[in-house]
């Protein structure tokens, strides 16, 4: 498809040519045409690259999140599920996230690495409660940001988040431990609350030694007795 476009610009730019020499005009319009030409390609490759990125971060969130969606149902808190990473969309981070978007790890990293910090991150963690960085907050005695207990509803939406974005980004190596041990190299890495990280830890440490069911059947009973309490 490239090499068609190429020709036809090739032969629009030859007919160009052919009808400057015949009205008298000078050979060094086929240098500065050649310049020409040459750009206009590359903007065709460019926009014809992003669209390509964009179409397909458009699939790996949507997939991702329908994945996120089904786990949450499985936990007991379906209608929760419903609304989870709809910031994604937002041009605010919908835009980087096409322009980094590699397909095997998430465009944050890759943004991160190229200027230093993810706008899309900043903008994601602030708006979607299920991230426990969202959950920092003064401490009252101390009079120090420090990370709060995340209300278990949201611990929840953590879990399925974590097992969802395993599948999508670990593919065909993708297993029932798959995800805790993501969680474990980063864990002296990661400002969550103690509690929290006990709880996300004993979950993910569950689903790997017994699998989903029994590991959704466990979390559908913390469901019903913690709800939106931090009282876990």
């Amino acid at each position: 498809q490239n090499l068609g476009v190429r020709n036809t610009l090739c032969c629009s730019a030859n007919a160009c040519r052919q009808a400057h020499i015949a009205q008298g005009g000078s050979l060094d319009f086929n240098i500065t045409f050649d310049i020409i030409l040459k750009i206009f390609y590359s903007l065709y490759i460019n926009i014809k690259g992003t669209k390509m990125k964009a179409l397909k971060h458009f699939k790996t969130i949507t997939h991702h999140r329908h994945k996120v969606i089904a786990n949450c149902f499985r936990a007991g808190i379906g209608a929760q599920g419903l609304r989870h990473d709809l910031s994604k969309y937002s041009p605010t981070e919908f835009l980087p996230g096409a322009k980094y978007f590699i397909g095997t790890r998430s465009p944050n990293e890759v943004e991160r690495e190229d200027i230093g910090y993810s706008r899309a991150w900043l903008h994601h963690k602030g708006r979607n409660k299920h991230h426990f960085e969202y959950w920092v907050d003064v401490d009252v005695d101390t009079k120090v940001y420090a990370p709060v207990k995340i209300p278990y509803n949201y611990l929840i939406e953590m879990f399925c988040d974590r097992v969802g974005a395993s599948k999508i980004y670990g593919g065909e190596r993708y297993d029932d431990a798959y995800a805790l041990n993501y969680f474990l190299r980063g864990k002296g890495k990661r400002a969550m609350h103690p509690e929290t990280s006990a709880e996300l830890e004993r979950l993910l440490t569950m689903l790997a030694e017994r699998g989903e069911e029994k590991t959704f059947a466990e979390i559908r009973k913390c469901v019903k007795k913690y709800g939106k309490t931090a009282n876990y």
